[in-house]
């Protein structure tokens, strides 16, 4: 029961954190009229904050240390530091000049980018499913530049620096907090450097926009914080293959809101390039599940066969004769090739 009351709590916790990623296109506009780089820099800075009251709150301190004397590891947080800052800043541009689709494109797209990627930079090699999904991937940004007249830059730049983000953080290997607290602290010196820099031109928005406008830039850092910290809580309840299936629902959300919301504009040609998206999205989901459905089938036919390996001789053996273990489990399941859902 405990199990499930755990797995039920992370599919909530996954969903809310996922749910307040796709909604937050409606908070952005609240904030004008400040311009996306003094939202980004806000942004910067009080989420370090947030970040810091939750880890006093859970006393993890051990790992500044430990980070401090890994300068390979400073460089790759420096570089997710980096490429995070360029999406989180395109994307509040974007929301606030009326692309909120083309953004959620990004999102969308993020997952082909990333295995691209990892055939490219780690030679992962990828089974037909994902070969085609890629493909189909690349046909959709096609088609999508012929509608725009131009390729989809702004959800190309969002793929590509999430997708590099992951990698980095990859390769970091941190916990969602103690990841985001170093990185927003590698940002807050520019941050609160271009903040101060505003001030003395008289171009800040921070003061002169009163207490409440004030406020909600000061919210930026919740904005930040509690969806990864709802995401951390999911991450540790309920298996990567949920989460996976969960992360379609921030792009969902996005895109509805930029049509029925923000009323942005869908010509024919984008609605078949977001098609294409969304059938090598699809193509993904399916591999992934069926992937991990036959992964579980053949652990389970090992430990099976570990088992009555080790069981001893004779009438005392741990089953019957007669029942071979290459066709069923003890419980009479079968362990063959999981077939697809």
């Amino acid at each position: 029961m405990k199990g499930k009351n755990e797995q039920r709590a992370g599919l909530l916790y996954g969903i809310g954190a996922y749910g307040m990623w796709g909604l937050v296109p409606l908070f952005w506009p609240l904030l004008e009229p400040s311009g996306a780089m003094e939202i980004l820099a806000h942004r910067m800075v009080w989420s370090l904050g947030a970040v810091g009251i939750a880890l006093l709150a859970v006393r993890r301190w051990a790992w500044i240390g430990e980070l401090l004397r890994q300068p390979r590891k400073l460089a790759l947080i420096t570089t997710a530091a980096a490429v995070i800052s360029v999406n989180w800043g395109l994307y509040i541009w974007s929301v606030n000049n009326g692309h909120v689709v083309e953004a959620s494109l990004g999102y969308f797209i993020n997952p082909l980018v990333t295995i691209a990627m990892g055939v490219l930079l780690l030679g992962e090699r990828l089974r037909p499913a994902q070969w085609t999904a890629v493909a189909t991937g690349c046909a959709a940004v096609l088609v999508l530049a012929i509608g725009y007249g131009q390729p989809p830059w702004i959800s190309l730049t969002l793929a590509f620096s999430f997708a590099t983000y992951g990698l980095a953080k990859k390769k970091v290997d941190m916990g969602g907090l103690e990841s985001l607290a170093a990185e927003t602290a590698v940002l807050f010196v520019p941050a609160l450097g271009f903040l101060l820099w505003l001030g003395a031109r008289g171009d800040a928005t921070f003061l002169a926009g009163g207490a409440g406008h004030g406020a909600l830039l000061a919210a930026t850092g919740l904005v930040t914080a509690i969806p990864l910290v709802c995401f951390g809580a999911a991450a540790i309840r309920v298996p990567l293959s949920v989460l996976g299936l969960l992360q379609y629902l921030a792009p969902v959300f996005q895109f509805a809101l930029g049509i029925l919301y923000f009323h942005e504009a869908m010509p024919p040609e984008r609605w078949a390039g977001f098609a294409l998206v969304w059938v090598a999205l699809m193509l993904l989901t399916w591999d992934a599940l069926r992937t991990a459905r036959r992964t579980r089938a053949e652990a389970l036919r090992l430990a099976v066969r570990a088992a009555e390996a080790s069981a001893p001789t004779g009438t005392d053996s741990a089953y019957p004769a007669g029942t071979g273990t290459d066709s069923t489990t003890p419980s009479g399941q079968a362990t063959g090739p999981a077939t697809p859902r």
